[in-house]
Formats: C-alpha cells, structure tokens, sequence
C-alpha cells in the first residue's frame, strides 16, 4: 500500500479491511460531496448519506463522512444502484452523486482470471494479474475528475427527522427486546418480528 494516501483515506482502509475499487470509489463520493456541501465531516448528525447501495463504497463514505447505522444519520435502501445522497442539515442542502456506469468493463480473459482467483483455483501468475488491474483501476479513480466518474445533482427531497430513541419492549414469545416501533401483537401478546414471522433473517 502505498504510505502517500491522504490520512481520510488509510483511516476508510483500515476501517474497510483492505483496498480495492470500490473502496476508492466511496473515497471519492465522500471527498466530492464535502466539496459540493462546503462542508466538514460530520461529528454528530450535521450530515446525512441515503445509500441506495451495501458494497464497499460505502465503508468509505461512513469512515470519511461520519454518516453511520450507529448514529441514525445513514439511512440504507436496497435499490442496488451506486448512488449516494448526501444531505446537510445545517445548510438544508442535499447532492446527490450516482457512479456513471461502465467506467471500467472488463475483458473476458481478466474475468477468467478473477474467477480462478476468487474460486480458490487461480495460479501465481493470475493473481498477479488480478492485483494489478485491482490497482490499476484504484489508481485511476483517485486520479479522475469528479465529472468523469460521477454524475452530480443538487435534489430537493423531504429532510429526514434526527434519529430517535424509542423505548424497548419484551417479546412475549422469545423473550427478547424489542424496539417499541418494531414490535407487534399476536394473539393478543407482544411480539417483535421475527416471531411474528414478518420478518425473514435471509441466512
């Protein structure tokens, strides 16, 4: 790795576990959005991110923005699409940033090689292969301008409200808490979700 990366970025590959892609492109999300808002990263909940995406990208943007599960202030929708909204309370500005498409198509022969790589099966010289274009495609995304990579627009939307406390219940089935909101009555006791079958763990 190299030692000349900006401290906001070795702190979001530490955070993500290692460096790839699509962790530099969350870098560069988060780094554009700070410079469109004209703004500082987030202590508390002076930022807001609506991910419409799970992938790596979006280790980067909780580690340079601020914006966590934890706080309240990064609100996840499963739309699998590479785009982040960022909203600022303070300035009740929002930008919203979608990763142009096809930036970097692979060749067939470089998805063979990831294959065997990933698969447990490829050989030395495939996996040298595979980390360089890996760093090939890093080191063009931190040198491409924002223009390049991203598609950019300001957005009206509805601002969301600070995140809430709610108080915890006991599920009468397993025994559980349960926050108040989530919970539910079945047979005329209290339920949380997952004994009321609404909800499916997906593992």
């Amino acid at each position: 790795m190299q030692k000349d990366y900006p401290s906001d970025l070795l702190k979001a590959i530490e955070f993500h576990g290692h460096f790839c892609p699509g962790l530099a492109t969350g870098y560069r999300v988060a780094r554009t959005a700070l410079e469109k808002l004209g703004v500082q990263r987030s202590e508390d909940e002076e930022l807001l991110v609506i991910a419409e995406t799970d992938d790596c990208a979006l280790d980067a943007i909780q580690a340079v923005l601020g914006c966590t599960m934890g706080k309240g202030n990064l609100i996840y929708q499963n739309f699998g699409k590479k785009v982040f909204t960022v909203v600022s309370r303070e300035l009740n500005k929002a930008v919203r940033i979608a990763v142009r498409p096809n930036l970097f198509d692979r060749k067939p022969s470089e998805e063979k090689s990831r294959a065997a790589v990933f698969g447990g099966q490829g050989t030395a010289e495939q996996e040298q292969e595979v980390q360089a274009k890996r760093q090939e495609r890093i080191d063009k995304i931190l040198a491409m301008n924002a223009d390049e990579l991203f598609k950019v627009d300001w957005v009206d939307i509805p601002m969301p409200e600070p995140a809430k406390i709610f108080k915890s219940v006991i599920c009468d089935y397993c025994g559980e808490s349960v926050m108040e909101p989530r919970a539910r009555l079945k047979d005329g006791k209290i339920a949380c979700l997952s004994c009321c079958d609404e909800y499916s763990r997906g593992w």
